[in-house]
């Protein structure tokens, strides 16, 4: 097993004759907390695009685990072991905050239920069920919502929803979790939370984290090394104090 969890090797795509992301190196190891940084329209979220499936990379290529995954739709990527969340926040909004976190975990072996079972309510059924709140209710723990477990997602604050769409992301039982701004719109108290949230998650789950994030400090004070983006090619990469301190990327993001 290939001691990075995830790979890319030159990876890019274009768009017509637009070249939204080119050469693209990232290398990055379990366990690790890594940042994806840049100023808007840098190519951040076209890169976990292509890393689920939404876009097929036009050059290069990327490995989790060492095992190539390029050329493989959304589900069947989700199933190898990437799950991300959104940076427009998607919930079943209708659903009860439960229910949200109990979806991502059907796609688990553990929790597949036949269907003659599910149609006839079989014993069989009831069991799968409850194991499934039990598991639900335990990551939503860990996110700080497990007494919101019964609320409808719609009704939850910004904050929260965030928060549960990184329950229902980790109830596909990820290798490397992909978070697109998980702290826009939060209030600073919420922000300082959920640093502490993502290390608990880290550890727990003993998964990888790659984020999206403009919030610097919360970077600075979650990630230990990050890729700075400008105009779809990589402007810095390595620590990231050193990266968020480099007179290139000062003058990218403050457009000097």
């Amino acid at each position: 097993m290939s001691e990075y969890v995830l790979e890319t090797k030159d990876l890019g795509i274009s768009f017509g004759g637009l070249k939204a992301v080119q050469d693209v190196n990232l290398s990055i190891k379990r366990r690790q907390l890594y940042g994806l940084v840049g100023p808007n329209g840098a190519g951040k979220t076209t890169i976990f695009n292509m890393l689920t499936g939404v876009y097929q990379p036009t050059t290069g290529t990327f490995y989790l685990e060492g095992e190539e995954l390029k050329g493989l739709n959304q589900e069947k990527i989700n199933h190898k072991g990437i799950a991300r969340t959104f940076q427009n926040i998607r919930l079943f909004n209708n659903m009860s905050v439960i229910r949200n976190v109990m979806v991502g975990l059907h796609n688990q072996p553990e929790f597949k239920c036949g269907i003659v079972s599910s149609i006839f309510r079989l014993p069989s059924y009831y069991k799968t069920e409850k194991a499934m709140r039990e598991k639900a209710k335990s990551i939503l723990r860990i996110v700080g919502l497990e007494d919101e477990r019964n609320n409808l997602a719609c009704n939850l604050p910004y904050g929260k929803q965030r928060k549960l769409e990184i329950a229902r992301a980790l109830a596909t039982n990820p290798k490397l979790l992909l978070l697109d701004e998980p702290a826009a719109g939060m209030n600073p108290q919420e922000t300082a939370d959920l640093v502490e949230i993502v290390k608990s998650i880290r550890d727990q789950f003993d998964l990888t984290v790659l984020l999206i994030e403009h919030d610097m400090k919360f970077v600075a004070g979650l990630c230990d090394e990050i890729t700075v983006l400008n105009f779809g090619t990589v402007l810095a990469q390595g620590k990231t104090n050193d990266c968020l301190n480099d007179p290139e990327v000062v003058k990218a993001y403050l457009g000097g």
